[in-house]
């Protein structure tokens, strides 16, 4: 079997009509991906469309698009829909039971991606798709300048913290010393991430980070939002983003919890650690996946119940780590 990249890039540089997606509600990582991958496409002549289940987020309303954000193809009259940032095809939202699988080209990096596309280059090793997108520019001899510098950060930077996580690596700066070298303006690109909250924003972490809670003798912290809250401050799912890391501030957490109670019931949760401790097996023990030090997943049950599902499952991680 051919290599998955060379395949894919072989397939972008023999086909005529592309789709590219990725997973709904897109973040930092799927959003700038989804441009980046457009703006490849744009430079080699090709036709494409941009498809997400979801609006583009309200804080990343910024960053320049190849074209529109739609909810569905615009005809079935594509040869290839390349998939990005998605671990498996229920992430898609509606899009997975439009997209053809035959004709599917999977990008991603999460571990335990099942493969769901004709073509997957999975590769966990990397720091985040963005990077893949960028290796696949280098590939087809597309430069990293221009717009799609800002959209390629904006994937790299947010899904490693702006290079401060265990998941950073030499090839990633390297890649993001590429984009500074050919004009990327880091400190206007990196403003303009970060500088999009809200009042309403504002209010809802002052309320969630007043009533996190550590459990297992202060290793785990505990980062709860409710429907009240966020019906409370006006606030969405959105506004949640990078919430978590909050808790691994506080001295003696080695890992930590978001529960965010879901409007038709159940809690969507993220996981997030330091070190050895691997919270990707307790997401994947619920149903979920993600990497080593940041995971997540959904649980069918009530936001009390999931914090104590989760605090059982994340303190077992912790414990092996220290006897390790």
């Amino acid at each position: 079997m051919p290599d998955p990249r060379h395949e894919i890039a072989r397939r972008i540089r023999e086909g005529r009509a592309f789709v590219v997606a990725a997973h709904a509600s897109p973040d930092g990582d799927a959003l700038g991906a989804t441009a980046a991958m457009g703006f490849i496409l744009e430079a080699l002549g090709k036709t494409f469309s941009l498809l997400n289940d979801s609006p583009v987020p309200p804080q990343y309303g910024w960053l320049e698009l190849p074209a529109p954000l739609l909810e569905t193809p615009p005809d079935d009259d594509y040869d290839l829909a390349i998939v990005l940032d998605c671990g498996d095809a229920p992430r898609l939202g509606n899009l997975q039971n439009v997209l053809d699988p035959a004709r599917m080209a999977v990008i991603d990096h999460h571990l335990g991606n099942p493969g769901f596309g004709a073509v997957n280059w999975v590769d966990p090793t990397r720091c985040a798709t963005g990077e893949m997108v960028a290796l696949l520019a280098k590939d087809l001899g597309v430069a990293l300048t221009g717009p799609i510098a800002p959209a390629l950060y904006t994937a790299m930077a947010t899904d490693t913290g702006f290079f401060s996580f265990g998941g950073t690596t030499a090839e990633s700066l390297e890649l993001a010393a590429e984009l500074v070298r050919g004009g990327l303006d880091v400190g206007a690109t990196g403003a303009l991430i970060k500088n999009q909250w809200t009042m309403n924003r504002l209010r809802l972490w002052s309320e969630v980070l007043g009533q996190i809670r550590l459990r297992h003798d202060g290793q785990v912290g505990v980062i709860r939002v409710s429907q009240t809250m966020l019906r409370r401050t006006g606030t969405g799912p959105e506004d949640c983003e990078g919430l978590i890391n909050n808790a691994l501030r506080l001295r003696g957490v080695a890992a930590a919890i978001l529960a965010r109670e879901l409007p038709e019931g159940g809690v969507k949760f993220s996981l997030r650690s330091v070190g050895a401790v691997n919270i990707q097996r307790v997401a994947a023990s619920f149903g979920g996946g993600g990497h080593k030090n940041a995971a997540g997943g959904s649980l069918d049950l009530p936001l009390e119940h999931a914090e104590e599902a989760l605090v059982a499952g994340v303190a077992k991680a912790v414990e092996a780590a220290r006897a390790a």
